[in-house]
C-alpha cells in the first residue's frame, strides 16, 4: 500500500494534521491502534475534565459551539468532540491498526502495521506524549501489602483499598486525584516536588483568558532561553469544574489532605520525604506572582482594566513548621500508592535514529532531525506554549503542513495542482 503521508495516531493532533493535509490536496492515511480518541476512551479516569475552558476547545475548521463556553469538557464530551471532528472532516482513519515499525527505505519510509505495510514519502508522529505513566525506581521498595496504581489504571476511589492513600506528584493529575480520593473518605497524603501553582480565576477571569490575551500561550519555542526546561515544566495545579474552583496546596491542606515533601526513597518499607517542601512552595509562589505581574501589565497597556476586577495577590502557600519526613508503609496506614509522576511517550516501534537517551524524539519545532520528512505533533511546547493544550494543534499543524508541502514540492518534478494525491 502506498500514500504520500502516514499519520500515526487519531487523537486531536493527528486529526488536525489530517485536515491540514486534505486542505493541501496531500493524500494520506491516519493509523490508529484503537478507535478515534483512543487514549480518552481507554486511559483516562471517568471524572477527568479538560483543564482549558470550552471556548478554547477548537481544532482547524471546528470550534466549540455549545451553550457553556466557560465550562470544562468531560471525558465523554471530549470523545464526542473528536469523533465528530473526524466525521466532519472525513479523516481517512484506519482504526484497530497498530504500527509495529517505522523504517527508512529508499527515498521514503516504510510503516509496518498489524494490517499490512505502507510506503510513504513522509510520516507524522502524532501518537502523543502520554503513552506510559512514569513509575519511579523507588516503587520497588513498596511493601507487597500496599497496592500501586497509575493515572492510566485508576478508575475511581471505590476501586481502591479502604485504607489511606499516598499520592506521589502534585501537578494537575496529582492534585485532582488527591482531592477526589479524599472526598471519598479515605485519608490522603500528597507528596509534593517541583510544581506550578495557578489559580483557576484571577481578577474575575479564567486563568486561560489571561494567558491567551496576554500572549503567554504564544511564546515560541525559538524564543525561550531554556527550551529543554520549558518542555519539561510540570503541568499546572488546575482542575476543570463547574464551580471553577482553585485546587492549590492551600486548598488541599484546608480540606484535610496531609502535604509532605518530595518522595526521595523507600528504605525497608519506610517512605522518606524531602525537607525542602517550604523552599519549593516559595519558588512556586514567586513564579506565580511574576506571572500575575505580567497579566497586570498587559491589562493596563491593553486598556482591559475596566473589564476585570482590581489586581490582588494570593496568600503564600502554607507549610508545616515540622513537616512529616517519613511514613512506614508496613504499618497499614497506607493501603495504596498512586504514582502521579507524569507520563512519557512510547516510541519503541520507531526504528529511526531520532531519539535521545530518554526516548524522546529530537526535533526542531516538530521537524524531526536526521529524518527528512518526519514530523512530530502533540507534545508539550512543540512550537508554542499552547502546544500543550488541545487548541495548540491549530497553529502547529498549519505551520508543519506548510513545511511538509514545501518539502514535497521541492523534491518532486513540476505537476498540476492536486496531483500530489495518489491512491493507495
Amino acid at each position: 500500500m502506498r500514500t504520500t503521508t502516514v499519520i500515526i495516531g487519531a487523537g486531536h493532533a493527528g486529526l488536525a494534521m489530517s485536515h491540514r493535509l486534505t486542505e493541501r490536496s496531500i493524500d494520506h492515511v491516519v493509523l490508529e491502534r484503537g478507535e478515534v480518541a483512543n487514549s480518552w476512551r481507554t486511559e483516562r479516569w471517568p471524572s477527568l475534565r479538560l483543564l482549558t475552558p470550552n471556548w478554547q476547545t477548537r481544532l482547524p475548521g471546528l470550534a466549540y459551539q455549545g451553550g457553556d463556553p466557560d465550562g470544562f469538557a468531560s471525558t465523554p464530551e471530549v470523545i464526542e468532540f473528536l469523533q465528530g471532528y473526524a466525521d466532519a472532516t472525513s479523516a481517512p482513519v484506519r482504526t484497530h491498526t497498530t504500527v509495529t515499525a517505522v523504517r527508512a527505505v529508499d527515498a521514503g519510509y516504510e510503516v509496518a502495521t498489524t494490517e499490512g505495510v505502507w510506503r510513504c514519502d513522509s510520516v507524522v508522529l502524532a501518537s502523543g506524549a502520554c503513552n506510559r505513566a512514569v513509575v519511579p525506581d523507588v516503587a520497588a521498595g513498596v511493601p507487597p501489602s500496599v497496592a500501586m496504581v497509575t493515572p492510566m489504571t485508576y478508575r475511581g476511589p471505590d476501586e481502591l483499598d479502604h485504607r489511606g492513600v499516598l499520592v506521589v506528584g502534585a501537578s494537575a493529575t496529582g492534585v485532582q486525584l488527591a482531592d477526589e480520593i479524599h472526598r471519598s473518605g479515605r485519608p490522603v497524603t500528597l507528596a509534593v516536588g517541583e510544581h506550578v501553582r495557578l489559580p483557576r480565576l484571577y481578577r474575575g477571569r479564567d486563568i486561560f483568558w489571561w494567558m491567551d490575551g496576554s500572549g503567554v500561550l504564544d511564546h515560541r519555542y525559538d524564543e525561550v532561553d531554556d527550551l529543554v526546561r520549558a518542555r519539561n515544566v510540570p503541568s499546572p495545579q488546575l482542575v476543570g469544574t463547574p464551580q471553577r474552583v482553585t485546587l492549590d496546596l492551600n486548598t488541599l491542606a484546608e480540606r484535610g489532605i496531609r502535604i509532605v515533601g518530595r518522595l526521595g526513597g523507600i528504605a525497608d518499607g519506610v517512605a522518606q520525604f524531602s525537607g525542602s517542601l517550604a523552599n519549593l512552595c516559595k519558588l512556586a509562589d514567586l513564579k506565580l506572582n511574576r506571572l500575575l505581574d505580567t497579566f497586570d501589565t498587559w491589562a493596563a497597556a491593553a486598556g482591559r482594566n475596566g473589564d476585570v476586577d482590581p489586581p490582588h495577590r494570593f496568600a503564600p502557600t502554607a507549610t508545616a513548621a515540622s513537616p512529616t519526613l517519613a511514613v512506614d508503609l508496613r504499618r497499614g496506614e497506607i493501603g495504596t500508592v498512586v504514582w502521579a509522576c507524569g507520563y512519557r511517550p512510547d516510541y519503541s516501534w520507531l526504528a529511526l535514529p531520532v531519539l535521545d537517551r530518554r526516548g524522546r524524539v529530537i526535533h526542531d519545532g516538530g521537524v524531526v532531525r536526521d529524518a527528512p520528512g518526519v514530523y512530530l505533533l502533540g507534545t508539550p511546547f512543540l512550537r508554542r506554549r499552547r502546544s500543550s493544550f488541545l487548541s495548540g494543534a491549530d497553529q502547529d499543524t498549519q505551520e508543519l503542513a506548510d513545511h511538509l508541502l514545501q518539502r514535497l514540492t521541492q523534491s518532486s518534478p513540476p505537476c498540476a495542482p492536486g496531483s500530489l494525491a495518489r491512491q493507495a
